[in-house]
């Protein structure tokens, strides 16, 4: 298969596009043949070699990855080659105290799709069958690929860490970056009044569309008189 690797660290000048060996699906997980694959920060800074995160060179970078089921890995799982899917990119046992608890991210074989294994900048991709997901409705690739891993970011902060309750008050700044847009979406859908920030009259509306009760535009008001003025 072709690949998106880098053999070292650096800019995007180490990136290499060439052949790769095709992964081969063990007993429970699914190989999805890639059709978008976004570029999130991780992706950069895993390149350029993060200390947080030692991969093994060559590396495929790739967090957030959509795709369709190439071939599946034994049985156990409904998902069949064809389905159109999206992939969780947090990887862990689900066999552990955490995983069993919700915690999955406290789990000690915890690894993120893309960091510290290979990830969606190939033609292919394998992983646990529970992390694929299929798209829901009229989602394009495109679309499907954008979300992943802010989505996890914004559901640790709100549910993992704050623990949001139905009918609280939460502020979400930077509506308009990836993890705060997920978060005013997360944070709505879960009842709760959501105060969010801006940092242009152009993002208000686009931040109330996607369920923000209150929007600051932070450029020019205060957003601790904001919050205390919200009704």
């Amino acid at each position: 298969m072709k690949a998106a690797r880098f053999h070292q660290h650096g800019g995007p000048e180490v990136l290499r596009y060439e052949d790769a060996p095709e992964p081969k699906p063990n007993p429970g997980e699914v190989l999805v043949r890639v059709k978008a694959c976004a570029l999130n920060h991780l992706d950069i800074w895993v390149r350029q070699g993060i200390p947080a995160y030692q991969v093994p060179l060559p590396h495929i970078g790739g967090c957030d990855v959509a795709g369709v089921v190439e071939r599946v890995g034994g049985e156990g799982t409904e998902l069949k080659p064809g389905d159109r899917v999206f992939i969780a990119p947090g990887l862990s046992c689900w066999r552990c105290e955490f995983c069993l608890r919700g915690q999955d991210n406290l789990c000690v074989a915890y690894r993120i799709l893309g960091a510290q294994v290979d990830g969606g900048l190939a033609e292919f991709v394998k992983v646990p069958a529970l992390n694929v997901i299929p798209i829901p409705g009229a989602l394009s690739f495109e679309q499907a690929a954008a979300f992943p891993l802010t989505a996890v970011t914004a559901w640790h902060m709100l549910f993992g860490l704050a623990r949001l309750q139905p009918a609280e008050d939460v502020l979400v700044l930077a509506a308009g970056s990836g993890v705060g847009s997920m978060a005013v979406q997360m944070a709505k859908a879960a009842g709760a009044r959501v105060i969010t920030t801006v940092g242009s009259d152009d993002k208000v509306a686009k931040a109330s569309g996607l369920g923000a009760d209150v929007v600051l535009n932070h450029t020019r008001e205060s957003i601790a008189d904001g919050v205390k003025g919200a009704d």
